[in-house]
């Protein structure tokens, strides 16, 4: 049972802090809770006491900041991750946090040494937005290490990360779009191009896709899964899309007609290869019937592709880019647009391409005096 000695005290810097008793194997160890406020601390205190009668404590008094990242990531995190995200989790961890902070205990950490870590990260070379995903990492598991009581309160939450300027977009307009497509006429990779203009899908939902996942009777197409290149030599790797991602869209005639004629193109390849086609249902495969890496397409087919045709050496992603610009410029809601890019929310679109769409000011004026008449 708790120690009757158990209290709530408000310590000098504001903070209300708990202390209970443990028993450990080590013998009896006084533990303690924090919280802005004396009922949380009090709702804390109640778990941690009830967890200690039960044998459940976390014994912290030496753990480095190493040793808990480590610990969280297996534990806590990996479960929750994606095979990619899971990785690239590992990669902060282990090139940029643990190293910073392998011999600093947790209990010691404060906003000034991860303010500094991101700083010498920045003077190093790494891109702002390379940091924030250290940011994101850090804070994630500090907001663990909060909810288990290991610390008082999470540092990260108290530090600026770098802010990111958005990046330039280069969309094609409809006559450069119009001029890629003839140019991409009879190339091997057309039907992809067809997509990514016309439906906007992504690159690696693109490569994921299955045959499966097209009718051709209704004239849809879903996305339920991407393919990504895991770095450090990860390889491919199938992986599920964000929930927002996870969609059915609507394919235009012309995105049709391509797939239908990609398709009769495929299936001759799979006699050609015979024995050799290692059949995974996939839309876009290579000549033996496994998975394209994205980069090679870029490079070999795409950007030559452009140069053929005349037309500025862009991104693939800003095929997408051009895909939402085109019909936002003609009028098409933007929640449609959302919807058919697989945004998290309609926010997200308007923030991205509000000056691509035309001014609404005058249909504004206009509307109101139709209807006052």
């Amino acid at each position: 049972m708790p120690a009757t000695g158990d209290r709530i005290t408000k310590r000098k810097d504001g903070l209300f802090q708990g202390m209970y008793t443990a028993q450990t194997p080590n013998g009896p160890k006084r533990k303690y809770v924090y919280g802005r406020k004396y009922k949380d601390v009090e709702k804390k205190l109640a778990e941690a006491m009830g967890d200690a009668a039960k044998g459940i404590y976390f014994d912290d008094e030496n753990q480095t900041v190493s040793q808990y990242m480590e610990r969280w990531l297996e534990d806590c995190a990996k479960g929750d991750l994606g095979h990619r995200a899971y990785h690239n989790y590992r990669l902060q961890i282990r090139r940029h946090i643990s190293p910073a902070f392998a011999t600093l205990k947790l209990s010691k950490l404060t906003a000034a040494h991860i303010q500094s870590l991101y700083a010498a990260k920045l003077r190093y070379g790494l891109k702002p937005s390379s940091v924030r995903y250290i940011h994101a990492v850090l804070h994630r598991a500090l907001e663990q290490a909060l909810r288990f009581n290991l610390i008082p309160f999470n540092p990260a939450g108290r530090v600026d990360p770098p802010k990111v300027r958005q990046e330039e977009i280069t969309p094609l307009d409809a006559e450069q779009a119009r001029t890629f497509l003839a140019a991409a006429r009879g190339d091997r990779f057309e039907a992809l191009c067809v997509l990514s203009v016309t439906v906007g899908l992504r690159m690696g939902e693109a490569l994921g896709l299955r045959w499966s996942d097209i009718d051709f009777n209704t004239k849809t197409l879903r996305v339920s899964r991407q393919l990504q290149r895991v770095r450090d030599g990860g390889g491919l790797v199938f992986g599920e899309p964000k929930n927002a991602s996870r969609r059915t869209v609507d394919l235009p005639q012309r995105a049709v007609e391509a797939l239908r004629s990609h398709r009769k193109e495929q299936m001759e390849g799979q006699l050609r290869a015979g024995s050799e086609w290692q059949d995974q249902g996939l839309v876009f495969a290579s000549n033996k019937g496994t998975p394209l890496d994205a980069q090679n397409i870029v490079n070999r087919h795409f950007k030559p592709l452009l140069k053929r045709a005349g037309l500025p050496s862009i991104r693939w992603h800003d095929l997408r880019h051009t895909y939402a610009t085109l019909l936002l410029a003609r009028g098409t809601h933007p929640t449609y647009v959302q919807k058919s890019l697989g945004h998290a929310s309609v926010q997200l679109t308007l923030d991205r391409y509000s000056h691509w769409m035309p001014s609404m000011g005058r249909n504004t004026a206009e509307g109101i005096d139709e209807a006052l008449g």
